[in-house]
């Protein structure tokens, strides 16, 4: 298994309070971590439904913002309950991770619906999968999964802020600045976003394979029929 390092600047404020939330819930020892993660990614789906009406009812915000809430913090208890339970299993890390890009899609897709861009949506999930897939393969080629200082918490967070700020702004209805438009500027804002980190991750991470990662596989590919 690759280890585990997080350079994001929120985790350590976060991080704690959530799962020392934990042993205040009322979670049976019997119930499956997996269980956890379904709930987590329930809870996903809930908060894209929130985005995609975000722009046209004030609840919608919200439930964006409660959704992705509740998202991260099962993200954060799933692996506490896993060890306090002696339930750590393979197959629950590998849906854990498996969800996690799923569940920003969702969001993404959420946020293009409720500004009427899907081209900007297709544009930020694209970013999304191709950081993924460069943190995947840097793990595997190095032995050690990196999250990077503006990580999934910290995204988790501005889209948290976000929803409660698109709420406020239906509710006080300013004539100057439509709902539509202050989704557009904020999708355009996570695309700008995503485009500088993936262009920085990508060359710091081509330097680090290169320099701790296993030596270069020169092996041609053996064809099975």
């Amino acid at each position: 298994m690759s280890k585990r390092v997080s350079h994001s600047l929120l985790d350590p404020y976060l991080g704690p309070p959530l799962k020392a939330l934990y042993g205040r819930l009322p979670i049976p020892r019997w119930f499956p971590p997996e269980g956890i993660i379904l709930l987590g990614h329930l809870s996903a789906i809930a908060a894209a439904v929130g985005f995609a009406l975000s722009t046209s009812y004030w609840w919608g915000g919200v439930l964006a913002a409660v959704g992705v809430l509740g998202n991260h913090t099962a993200d954060c208890i799933d692996g506490t309950h896993a060890r306090a339970t002696g339930q750590c299993r393979n197959g629950g890390e590998l849906l854990d991770h498996f969800t996690d890009p799923l569940s920003f899609s969702y969001w993404l897709v959420g946020l293009a619906m409720s500004c009427n861009r899907l081209e900007y949506g297709l544009a930020a999930v694209i970013l999304l999968y191709a950081t993924a897939v460069l943190t995947s393969i840097k793990a595997k080629m190095i032995g050690e999964f990196t999250l990077a200082r503006f990580g999934p918490t910290e995204l988790k967070t501005l889209l948290i802020l976000y929803g409660l700020a698109i709420a406020s702004h239906l509710v006080v209805d300013p004539a100057y600045l439509s709902a539509t438009d202050v989704a557009l500027w904020f999708l355009r804002l996570l695309i700008l976003i995503g485009v500088v980190q993936l262009i920085v991750n990508l060359i710091t991470s081509v330097r680090e394979v290169n320099c701790a990662g296993a030596p270069p596989d020169t092996s041609e590919w053996e064809n099975r029929s």
